[in-house]
């Protein structure tokens, strides 16, 4: 095991005699010694590097000990330094410590002071090594916490994008399925159509909010369902839904829940644009309201209400995603039997109770 090479020690003092005692009796206690006679040597030396420690004189020709103390705070990497004076004026001490001394010792002619010296540069030593771990470590934690900081964005930025594709990939497929069914002569094929670009808008709509969204694990309802309802206006043929309004209270959901609501609201717009006005377009009102932890959602008509015969062609299908929706938020549906029109009142919470998602037969 190769020994650790001694420590060294740079005295600095303008009395030559005084630093061969001081030289002396620090090497038989195993430093290695280098004694210059001025502050400027002194300077000079450090700037060098390869000291470990520094004694420093108070008092000595240009430089005194004070201004000698302030420049070496100034190099990069100082050593400690052990300030060493032959007064007794404890405010000395006092200045010293404050400008950046590790510790403070009163000297005397004869070199008695020298053991004091030694334990003095031991312990600045030992306080130097253990500040140097404390600055590593405070050093790697800043850069974990960095690179970390970095790995969150780039994370991010990653799921922005994907969600950016997402949508865009199902937007084409709702634009693809809007043309399928404006070419169609079949009017139940045409619907079916209609209904399933709806469903695909829903969920696109979910990750186009995602992709601008100051949080990915959340979308604000309200403007997911305005940008909802505004692509079935779009895609509605003779204005059919130009009455179709929204009116919701700013609420922040997850995602999952987001594509479930968007879903339910989609296939009772639709709903009711196919059966409440048989001889035309009329009033169709989306109402999100907050009541503490809950959510209430509203879908209704002033139209036929009741008195709609069922239709004969339809095959429940709007009316199995729904209830499958409802089942993944947790929801109860009700008709208001006191509307005059037709009215749905979905009401879930605002957080996720874990329930299994029931396949729609």
């Amino acid at each position: 095991m190769t020994p650790a090479a001694a420590p060294t020690l740079l005295y600095i003092d303008d009395d030559e005699a005084l630093g061969r005692l001081v030289s002396r009796g620090l090497k038989r206690q195993g430093f290695c010694v280098e004694h210059v006679l001025s502050g400027e040597a002194g300077l000079e030396r450090l700037r060098k590097g390869g000291v470990d420690v520094v004694a420093l004189d108070q008092y000595m020709p240009g430089l005194d000990g004070l201004e000698t103390l302030e420049q070496i705070q100034n190099i990069p990497d100082a050593p400690p330094v052990v300030f060493v004076t032959a007064s007794q004026d404890s405010s000395i001490a006092v200045t010293a410590l404050k400008a950046g001394a590790a510790d403070y010792l009163v000297k005397d002619t004869q070199g008695d002071f020298v053991p004091l010296l030694q334990v003095a540069a031991d312990q600045a030593l030992r306080q130097a090594v253990i500040r140097k771990a404390r600055d590593d470590a405070e050093a790697e934690v800043r850069a974990s916490r960095d690179r970390y900081a970095a790995l969150a964005a780039e994370r991010e930025m990653l799921l922005r994008e994907v969600n950016h594709r997402v949508g865009n990939s199902l937007q084409i497929i709702a634009s693809l399925l809007h043309l399928q069914a404006s070419s169609s002569k079949e009017s139940e094929v045409k619907a079916a159509l209609t209904n399933a670009m709806g469903r695909v808008a829903a969920v696109a709509q979910v990750h186009r909010r995602l992709y601008t969204s100051h949080d990915l694990k959340s979308v604000m309802l309200n403007q997911y369902l305005e940008a909802l309802l505004e692509d079935l206006r779009r895609s509605a043929e003779g204005n059919r839904m130009s009455r179709l309004t929204l009116d919701a209270e700013a609420v922040e959901i997850d995602p999952d829940r987001a594509v479930a609501i968007g879903i339910v609201v989609n296939e009772l717009v639709m709903n009711a644009v196919k059966y409440a006005y048989p001889e035309g377009k009329g009033p169709i009102h989306v109402v999100l309201k907050a009541q503490g932890d809950d959510l209430e959602l509203a879908i209704s008509d002033d139209g036929v209400g009741l008195a709609v015969k069922a239709n004969p062609h339809s095959t429940g299908m709007g009316q199995r995603i729904v209830n499958a929706m409802a089942t993944k938020l947790d929801a109860s549906v009700e008709r208001d039997p006191a509307h005059a029109g037709t009215r749905m009142v979905l009401r879930f919470r605002r957080t996720n109770i874990a329930a299994p998602t029931p396949a729609i037969a």
